[in-house]
């Protein structure tokens, strides 16, 4: 099956947009009524989990935290705050097209790292549970 997203209501349209142009199946918080509602993090999470969906975010700490407590989840992928939509977008593409394990109970948090020789680019980086 193929990778299903819940974007929540702090995640930047223009990267909803992006991934979906790549073919993914993104549902956003605006979409499900759920935005501007004040919904806790923790239920976000339970309702990506419940749809099966991927939790795309970047509210990195409070994620982070629920990783680490939440014995059961679909996935979350954190993306650092950065207007390099476009960047972000293809560093995780390439990355799930690498690593074809499944990213339920898994948490992975997209960062950019400076590298002299090349510059800026986004990197992977996945926490544990502890």
């Amino acid at each position: 099956m193929a990778l299903q997203f819940y974007s929540n209501e702090n995640f930047p349209i223009a990267m909803v947009n992006l991934l979906r142009a790549e073919g993914y199946n993104v549902l956003t918080s605006y979409e499900t009524g759920q935005a501007n509602q004040g919904i806790s993090d923790d239920v976000v999470l339970q309702y990506a989990t419940k749809m099966g969906r991927i939790l795309i975010t970047e509210n990195r700490q409070d994620f982070i935290d629920l990783h680490r407590i939440v014995s059961n989840h679909a996935g979350i992928i954190i993306f650092k705050s950065d207007r390099d939509y476009a960047g972000k977008v293809k560093a995780i593409i390439d990355f799930l097209n690498e690593d074809s394990r499944t990213l339920e109970n898994r948490l992975l948090r997209v960062m950019k790292q400076n590298i002299k020789a090349v510059g800026q680019i986004f990197v992977i980086q996945e926490y544990g549970k502890g």
